[in-house]
């Protein structure tokens, strides 16, 4: 095999000449602290980090508002702490519920089979939220071990949310629970210890603000103790929780770790402690509320009813004979603004996570979708949208038009 090294074009000439603004459902922009810190190679088992990993452990608590002591990092995507929960909670021929209402809730269904766990899928109607009442009703139905739900579907901008109260109904039947936060994490409320939810994951790269590859899990006493009395093994060796935990809690070897990543999300979890949690969740609504007000100015219609709307992700719908690419396309080779379609339904996608979160950034976007819609043909109000833009920020209480720049 012969290799010629002209043929390889270098990064610089690949990449925009200037940054992307990534506003769709992640991964989103990360802070500067946050990139400095993932520049960083350490010693995966010194004593440095050591401390970081226990000061990783402290915020990461705070974050996921439990006092759990069986916190671990992942070397993966958010998908790959979801795969952790289900096959250390699940063993082959365990019932499991799976309340399905998008394309991430249907993974985890899949995920399941192939550990080897009895599948119910309730699927959610669309553009709702999951009903308490019709779970509890199929919870009595079998000797469900397990349930799996997500609490924000990214695929099609649903909230589930009676989450707390689907928790409650399932603890109270000895049933473990598992919740996918992947895009919900640290931009809501989602009281870990309080609702009684026994797996919590996440990803860095969206809520946390922090790089892609690197994700955090989180396991209930409950979960650890259903763990540690498995009768068979769990059959990914590097998603084994136990030997997690000799690494994140007994300072003990299992992989080599992904040294830079956890320095990443150290920062990222540090920014979100010095911004304090019910300040954040505020800057998200009120920046979410204000982006969701300036579309629907605009003239274009958003997708989910607000009842069951999630706020991190926001879906638009196209107008008839608009394609996503149409709107896409000039998004990102026009205004280097770049947000994201969907998996086969009729909507775009525009994300309020973390960094996405910040006055400048929804006052780009909205600019930037309002004429690569006009430029398809579809006539929008831009003038209106900032009105209503700047209007839902600077109105907000203590104006978070300041606090979010």
């Amino acid at each position: 095999m012969t290799f010629n090294p002209k043929n390889i074009t270098p990064l610089s000439s690949i990449l925009p000449e200037d940054p992307l603004l990534m506003m769709g459902s992640g991964p989103v922009p990360i802070p500067a602290q946050v990139a400095q810190a993932n520049s960083k190679v350490i010693n995966h088992l010194g004593s440095t980090m050591n401390k970081v990993i226990n000061q990783v452990q402290i915020m990461a608590r705070y974050v996921f508002q439990s006092d759990t002591n069986y916190i671990f990092g992942v070397a993966g995507a958010g998908s790959a702490t979801m795969e952790m929960a289900i096959s250390n909670l699940v063993e082959p021929d365990d019932h499991v519920l799976c309340v399905c209402n998008g394309y991430f809730s249907a993974r985890m269904a899949e995920m399941t089979e192939r550990v080897g766990g009895i599948v119910t899928a309730i699927k959610i109607p669309d553009l709702q939220s999951a009903c308490p009442e019709l779970i509890e009703q199929t919870l009595k139905s079998k000797p469900f071990k397990v349930i799996t739900i997500v609490h924000g579907e990214t695929s099609n901008t649903v909230l589930n949310t009676h989450i707390e109260k689907i928790s409650k109904i399932a603890k109270s039947m000895g049933i473990l629970v598992i919740v996918d936060a992947i895009c919900t994490l640290s931009t809501m409320p989602l009281p870990m210890k309080e609702w009684g939810l026994d797996a919590v994951i996440t990803g860095g790269q969206k809520g946390l603000s922090s790089i892609p590859g690197v994700s955090l899990i989180a396991f209930s006493d409950d979960a650890w103790q259903h763990i540690l009395q498995r009768k068979t093994k769990t059959p990914q060796w590097c998603l084994d929780a136990r030997l997690a935990n000799n690494f994140w809690n007994e300072n003990q070897y299992h992989y080599t770790a992904p040294v830079s990543g956890i320095l990443a999300l150290h920062e990222a979890l540090k920014l979100i402690c010095d911004e304090k949690l019910e300040n954040r969740f505020k800057r998200h609504l009120v920046c979410a509320n204000a982006l969701q007000n300036s579309i629907e100015s605009l003239g274009l219609k958003l997708y989910v009813p607000k009842a069951s709307r999630l706020n991190s992700v926001i879906g638009i719908l196209l107008p008839e004979n608009i394609t996503a690419k149409q709107i896409l396309k000039p998004m990102s080779e026009k205004h280097n603004v770049e947000i994201s379609g969907a998996f086969g339904l009729p909507i775009i996608r525009i994300g309020q996570m973390g960094e996405q979160s910040r006055a400048h950034n929804l006052f780009r976007t909205v600019h930037a979708l309002g004429h690569s819609f006009n430029h398809s043909g579809f006539a929008v109000d831009i003038p209106a949208a900032m009105a209503a833009l700047e209007k839902g920020l600077t109105h907000s209480p203590n104006n978070i038009l300041e606090e979010a720049s």
